[in-house]
């Protein structure tokens, strides 16, 4: 899968993220159902064979801190390590820009297994929220 770093109102972003908030909203009762792009957002896109099929978003809200806000795969595309790939990208562009340590609020189970596999730890008292901190770099 490629990785590309998209503007805020890229179409193919849109799409994803529509076709997410679709999903959650017929799993989730309540979910909004719209996409409002934000500037303060870094949003990437996962290509496949030139076809956009994932997509992740994060911010930086304080300062040393990232949250991971948005992460889809379309359902075709599922089960072939794209999410993790995604998330191992944002990592690197959130400790690019200062921010080691993450943090994910979700309340899908499949985000939860994920981010426990990928080494973030549920925040205590804090139920569906998760955190990894990015190891330093050694010079």
């Amino acid at each position: 899968m490629l990785i590309e770093s998209r503007p805020a109102l890229d179409p193919e972003l849109a799409a994803l993220a529509t076709a997410q908030q679709r999903e959650m909203a017929e799993s989730v009762p309540g979910a909004a159902a719209i996409f409002e792009p934000h500037d303060d957002v870094a949003y990437l896109i996962g290509v496949v064979n030139g076809r956009a099929v994932a997509c992740a978003a994060w911010r930086a809200p304080e300062r040393g801190a990232a949250e991971l806000l948005r992460m889809y795969v379309r359902p075709a595309f599922r089960g072939r390590g794209l999410a993790r790939q995604l998330i191992v990208a944002v990592e690197e562009e959130a400790f690019a820009a200062g921010c080691p340590v993450i943090r994910v609020e979700t309340d899908l189970p499949a985000v939860s297994a994920l981010c426990q596999s990928s080494g973030y730890h549920q925040l205590p008292g804090a139920g569906s929220r998760f955190e990894k901190r990015l190891p330093a770099l050694v010079q």
